[in-house]
């Protein structure tokens, strides 16, 4: 591992010499991806160099133990020893983490659909309760939320909400929430008192970029329609509707809520780019095949991964087995000790599949 740090060190030090070249400045692109690379090694550097300063101390508090001959001297010696032990196995791990390859798309913005499951009304309605707490977790993170595609069902809730969230790092922390959401409620409508089950799916796709994802026109097909609200409302009385088929993999968007066909037309495509980018993902995924893969890891969409209980007043991630008694301020927005608990767990199966 030594020598494999020390090869980061020498290479951070070249872009230290390379970023103050005035050449560079005027090559955007090139000054741009010199800059990400320095800003990606910075963090893994100063452990580093916290991991060297502890190798030192370490060698400083031996030398006093084999030297001291008083009792009280070395008992102190013998405690400082143990503290920095600690201390250098905790930094090893965090560099051992920090060694793991990142993952290319992680400071993307991302595309988030929900679709109501099984369940009816409760199942839509606890898809528009997804939606809010997206909503919240992205304004308690300052970024921002772009509404591509709904349908709604008129009573709160949706058979389907497509939305972006745009914000550095928005796929790092809600790459692990595809899967199937299940809710257990008494419906208002339930007069016995009885529990219902009902299910939402949820999907994160990174944005794609347009020169990632080329869409030939000829492989697509675009209907126009008119688009239609529930109850009367909201129903614009022109085709700006638009349905997209990318005929290859026969994958269908539709978008209707802005009044304009040509928006509607624009954020269709974004979803589809982003699909499209998402197949790739997924098919690269299945071509490596030494990548060890578990139905924990998967990130099969068909897989249930959390469980949100309303008489108990409780959320548990299967995944993880982990079960946190605050389920309104989960819905809320409240996320972040399950989203880090799930990234510390998924790191640390990355570092076991590194190590074998």
């Amino acid at each position: 591992m030594l020598e494999q740090l020390k090869g980061i060190e020498e290479r951070y030090e070249e872009l230290n010499k390379k970023i103050m070249d005035p050449d560079l400045v005027n090559d955007r692109e090139a000054y741009q991806q010199t800059m990400i690379e320095h800003s990606n090694l910075t963090e893994i550097v100063a452990v580093i160099n916290e991991y060297k300063n502890c190798l030192s101390e370490l060698d400083g508090a031996k030398e006093v133990l084999e030297d001291a001959t008083d009792e009280e001297l070395k008992e102190m010696a013998k405690e400082e020893l143990r503290e920095l032990e600690e201390k250098k196995d905790k930094l090893e791990l965090d560099i051992k983490t920090l060694l793991i390859p990142k993952d290319p798309n992680d400071d993307r913005n991302v595309i988030v659909e929900i679709r109501a499951g099984t369940g009816g009304d409760e199942a839509a309605l606890f898809a528009g309760d997804l939606f809010r707490m997206y909503s919240r977790f992205a304004e308690r993170h300052r970024w921002s939320i772009d509404i591509m595609s709904t349908n709604e069902i008129g009573i709160g809730g949706f058979k389907e909400a497509i939305f972006m969230i745009n914000g550095k790092g928005a796929y790092s922390k809600l790459k692990h929430e595809s899967g199937v959401h299940r809710v257990q409620r008494v419906p208002e409508t339930e007069s016995g008192g009885r529990i219902h089950t009902s299910a939402a799916t949820v999907a994160v796709l990174p944005e794609a970029r347009d020169v990632e994802i080329f869409i030939d026109e000829k492989d697509i097909k675009v209907d126009v329609y008119r688009s239609g609200g529930h109850g009367g409302q909201s129903v614009n009385t022109t085709d700006s509707a638009v349905r997209i088929t990318h005929l290859p993999t026969n994958t269908v968007v539709t978008c209707q809520d802005e009044k304009s066909q040509l928006k509607n037309k624009e954020k269709a495509m974004k979803i589809l780019r982003s699909r499209l980018y998402d197949m790739k993902l997924q098919e690269e995924h299945e071509k490596m095949a030494d990548m060890k893969r578990s139905q924990v890891g998967s990130g099969d969409r068909s897989e249930r991964i959390r469980t949100y209980n309303f008489p108990q007043g409780r959320v548990t991630d299967h995944r993880i087995n982990k079960t946190l008694y605050k389920l309104q301020d989960f819905l809320d927005g409240d996320l972040d000790e399950m989203i880090e608990a799930l990234i510390t767990f998924f790191q640390a199966e990355a570092l076991k599949a590194s190590e074998e």
